[in-house]
């Protein structure tokens, strides 16, 4: 839990960063166009498309940015080219990672892939090699100044969620991946729109590493991200508090 928590600190930081922004915003307008590529473009009606307009609005990406995408991609099959594809690997001591990506040539992807496992001291496995250490679920966060802490427990438990907790500034409620629009659609008639929903890979343990490790870790990550294929990156890494 507290793995996943810091981890994701740790990126929004880096996303915060104006060199790293560019790259965000095109990883989510990519996937609002492969959300539309099935001709569905009512919110509404498209629960991915309405995952991928929230995270344009965590992100603060324009809103005539995403209305653009959105009427690109319905009147073009471009879009459909795009196939998601999960890789998984390990990275320095073991620690267990997988890399979702959205891909237009499965050859240059992977090749990005694997060279950059390599060249930070990671290895690339088998599809199964690691995702069995981690539990596919949903995730839906709002700001702590909300609610209290007991009353968004009352109300995640009345909407299904599996779990949540409080975690510096943000509240953050867990459910089955099959139960997250449900959650969330109940949860915003509420108390309004969530901050974030998303399908996350939670690890079911995680493992701590002295700070040097940890850090050519995090580097293996940070690179990954950097590859224009690549959408997210999990890991079962517990980051020390130290950075």
């Amino acid at each position: 839990m507290a793995g996943h928590s810091k981890f994701k600190n740790i990126t929004h930081r880096k996303g915060a960063q104006d060199k790293k922004r560019a790259k965000v915003f095109t990883k989510i307008l990519r996937e609002i166009a492969v959300a539309v590529a099935g001709g569905i473009t009512e919110p509404q009606f498209n629960p991915r498309l309405r995952l991928a307009i929230l995270s344009a609005k965590e992100a603060n990406l324009p809103k005539d940015k995403v209305e653009a995408a959105i009427k690109k991609a319905s009147s073009t099959t471009d879009s459909g080219s795009y196939e998601k594809i999960r890789y998984e690997g390990y990275g320095a001591a073991g620690i267990a990672l997988i890399v979702e990506t959205l891909s237009d040539n499965r050859n240059r992807t992977a090749s990005g892939i694997r060279s950059t496992f390599t060249k930070f001291g990671g290895s690339l496995g088998e599809i199964g090699s690691v995702s069995y250490m981690f539990q596919k679920m949903g995730l839906i966060t709002y700001p702590s100044s909300i609610k209290s802490a007991e009353e968004i427990l009352d109300l995640a438990i009345e909407a299904g969620a599996n779990y949540c907790q409080l975690i510096e500034e943000e509240h953050e409620i867990y459910c089955s991946l099959e139960d997250l629009h449900t959650v969330k659609d109940y949860l915003e008639a509420k108390i309004g729109e969530a901050k974030s929903a998303k399908l996350i890979w939670e690890p079911n343990m995680t493992t701590t590493l002295d700070h040097g490790t940890a850090k050519k870790v995090l580097k293996l990550i940070g690179a990954l991200e950097d590859l224009d294929d690549v959408q997210n990156v999990w890991t079962n890494l517990e980051i020390p508090e130290v950075f």
